[in-house]
């Protein structure tokens, strides 16, 4: 979220949560994941950032508890062992849910305003961003009906496969969800029931191209993936070559 309170050069997450008993909390680029130990499963209480985490080393890491009902602390912070994740372990052993917000804050460089890649309107601080949005449909970039003012959903039935390793996946309908600050979740249904997803930010849009630097669900695997797409909203193909520098994931899907 664009915030006005945060200073200009620093990045800041509030995480808010309602828990009850224990969970463990990975904050990784513009995603909170939460593992339940123990308990019902924790619920959002208004969490928000200014900025994606960094996925590389970070400048200036702080973490700080605002509020507790219980233990809070820690794990890990952020770093190439954990993808650059910060780890957060929360312990309630009051009954019922207790509230719980910490913050993470990080000093932001250059690359930190351009989480679009070579879109315009990313190469300035967040809070200015909004100016790309009140130009007229013809001055944004992509193809007709490619509106970066609105989340866009592109669909498709087809095939395709993904292979890890020698393992392979039989995939079928394909689903593409893009927001406006140019978040991307990729989904496919497979022959296994469990659909196989992809998470991260798009890095190029070329129209009825688009490239989109993703990561798997449990974020081992990440690597470029490319999006063919046309006016009507439809996907007519996907690839994606990716690794953690020893295993290798190859997805090619075609719509049919």
């Amino acid at each position: 979220m664009t915030r006005d309170d945060v200073p200009m050069g620093k990045g800041q997450c509030d995480i808010r949560l309602q828990v009850d008993n224990e969970v463990e909390v990975s904050v990784h680029r513009d995603q909170v994941l939460i593992r339940t130990i123990s308990g019902r499963d924790a619920r959002d209480d208004g969490s928000e950032c200014n900025a994606p985490l960094p996925d590389r080393d970070i400048d200036g890491f702080q973490f700080q508890v605002v509020d507790s009902r219980n233990e809070i602390r820690l794990l890990a912070e952020p770093s190439r062992r954990n993808d650059f994740s910060a780890i957060v372990r929360i312990r309630d052993s009051d009954g019922g849910e207790g509230r719980y917000h910490f913050r993470l804050s990080w000093r932001m460089t250059g690359t930190d305003y351009r989480p679009g890649g070579d879109r315009p309107g990313f190469d300035r601080p967040p809070e200015r961003r909004d100016d790309q949005d009140r130009r007229g449909p013809d001055e944004r970039r992509g193809g007709p009906g490619f509106s970066w003012n609105n989340v866009v959903t592109f669909q498709g039935r087809g095939r395709g496969t993904a292979s890890l390793n020698s393992f392979d996946q039989r995939l079928s309908d394909a689903n593409v969800d893009i927001d406006r600050g140019g978040r991307v979740v990729v989904s496919f249904r497979t022959d296994r029931g469990r659909p196989l997803v992809f998470t991260g930010i798009l890095i190029a849009d070329e129209g009825r191209r688009l490239k989109a630097d993703v990561a798997s669900e449990d974020r081992r695997l990440r690597g470029p993936m490319y999006l063919s797409v046309d006016e009507r909203r439809n996907i007519n193909s996907i690839t994606l070559e990716a690794t953690d520098g020893r295993d290798r994931m190859q997805v090619t899907w075609d719509r049919r």
